[in-house]
């Protein structure tokens, strides 16, 4: 099949950007679209000119890596599939295709297709852990945890953290991605000692970064390749209205006492 590309082309994280027309011809129906992206890199190199850089890890869908919009759709045309898992066939001969990187404040562009996700990391430092010693493996399954309560744990935890939420939101919001990530601690019995904390320092954080309010479109939970629910961002909402009702309590500050 032969299709016609408008790749998001931008040299630097301070150059100015644009989109270039490119070919892709004679690409099979079979290979996936980071494989297309491969081979138009080659022809690209092989004529003296730049290859398109876009980010890339496992190919699984496991990594969230490979993100990028898809003629206005984040990971292209097809639900709970990321952009690694999406294949050629998905689309027909003769098509023109708009690709671009993700568009967010929070997310500047690197490169090309390549966006600065580092906002999440530090989300994720400000409170996306557990401090309490949870033992080794086997202790983990010596804890009785209802089968309703462990679904919707392992389910908050399906989260890749890809950022498709971010790109799909007119806001460029991050509540879906946050409240999955404090859903999953907070849900299981381990997380709680912080669990109000947490929340409170995730939320805090990603309004640091600037990131969007959320205002119920429900586009995020449309673009997860994962699948993720907005009822994760009713769950946060929840924690944050408790915290203020029931802080967690801080300890004392030490006496000197006994030492």
């Amino acid at each position: 099949m032969n299709l016609i590309l408008n790749v998001w082309r931008q040299a630097g994280p301070k150059a100015p950007g644009k989109f270039e027309r490119l070919e892709a011809k004679d690409i099979s129906d079979h290979a996936s679209f980071l494989e297309m992206l491969d081979i138009v890199n080659e022809r690209l190199e092989e004529k003296g000119e730049r290859p398109i850089a876009f980010e890339h890890d496992c190919r699984e869908g496991i990594c969230g890596a490979c993100g990028v919009v898809i003629s206005g759709t984040p990971h292209g045309p097809h639900k709970a599939t990321t952009t690694c898992q999406l294949h050629m066939r998905s689309f027909k001969d003769g098509d023109e295709l708009w690709i671009e990187p993700w568009r967010a404040t929070a997310f500047p562009v690197l490169k090309d297709l390549i966006v600065d996700r580092s906002a999440f990391d530090r989300i994720m430092q400000a409170g996306g852990y557990v401090s309490v010693n949870t033992g080794n493996a086997p202790d983990g399954n010596a804890i009785p945890i209802g089968k309703d309560v462990a679904a919707k744990a392992m389910d908050a935890a399906a989260c890749i953290g890809c950022g498709a939420c971010v790109a799909a939101c007119p806001n460029a919001s991050a509540m879906l991605f946050v409240s999955a990530k404090v859903s999953q601690l907070g849900l299981l019995p381990q997380g709680q000692p912080e669990r109000y904390d947490r929340v409170n320092a995730m939320v805090a954080q990603m309004d640091q970064e600037g990131f969007g309010s959320c205002t119920n479109h429900g586009a995020c939970q449309n673009a997860c390749p994962k699948e993720i629910g907005v009822n994760f961002i009713a769950m946060l909402n929840r924690d944050l209205r408790s915290s203020i009702l029931c802080p967690s309590p801080k300890p004392k500050p030490s006496t000197g006492e006994g030492a």
